[in-house]
């Protein structure tokens, strides 16, 4: 089912992602091993038609046959899934649907997510692809990843974005006493305060390029967060 038609009450979609054309490629290693195996035991396979020779030469044709038709319908399989792989960043879930024999399905509630890593390789950067791992309160354990995805690292800012404004919104104020005419003190000049959201943009970046440790990161996003 299309993420935009599994929504709840008062959910919209702030950011989408889909499969990258490498996806399909990555995937299918394996039935492109078969198919070179087909192709080696049509090489082997002897050229008698009676016999022993004959008989081997009859079970090898089975055995190339069922690896040529396993890699296909393999193959066939991930470009379907590739086409019908969607996912998005809405204001309270990372909603995920991929697969089509074997539908994977994932919802994950912005509020408990913990953190976003992404893994953009040279080639992916050049492509445009690359993978992601969004982790909860429970960890590793609990992790959710989005493997060739376009638009990664756009994705995973999409989400901490998402995260910090829910963050921001805090306890409703308590009611207060009677205002009373203020004081006015003399002004006072000051810089601005820095944006939460880009110094924690950086710190993801710096932290992805192996520039500052995932313990460091964690460290200084809580020290952000607190500040809010």
């Amino acid at each position: 089912m299309p993420i935009a038609q599994n929504l709840i009450a008062s959910e919209t979609i702030e950011f989408t992602s889909e499969k990258h054309w490498m996806a399909p490629l990555r995937d299918s290693w394996i039935p492109l091993l078969m198919l070179l195996g087909a192709f080696f035991v049509n090489w082997l396979s002897p050229d008698a038609s009676t016999g022993i020779a004959g008989t081997v030469g009859n079970l090898m044709d089975l055995v190339r046959l069922g690896l040529f038709v396993g890699a296909v319908v393999w193959i066939i399989y991930n470009i379907i899934v590739w086409r019908t792989a969607e996912f998005a960043v809405t204001n309270l879930r990372v909603i995920r649907e991929e697969g089509f024999i074997s539908r994977r399905s994932s919802a994950t509630l912005i509020t408990g997510i913990s953190d976003v890593q992404s893994k953009v390789g040279l080639l992916g950067k050049s492509l445009g692809y690359g993978d992601l791992q969004i982790f909860t309160q429970s960890g590793a354990a609990g992790a959710d990843r989005f493997s060739t995805i376009t638009k990664a690292e756009a994705f995973r800012n999409a989400i901490m974005t998402r995260k910090m404004a829910d963050s921001g919104r805090g306890p409703a104020a308590e009611p207060t006493a009677p205002a009373v005419a203020p004081v006015v003190a003399p002004a006072v000049s000051a810089t601005p305060a820095p944006d939460p959201m880009a110094a924690l943009n950086s710190l993801a970046d710096l932290r992805d390029r192996g520039a500052i440790s995932a313990e460091e990161y964690e460290a200084k996003k809580t020290e952000l967060l607190a500040r809010m």
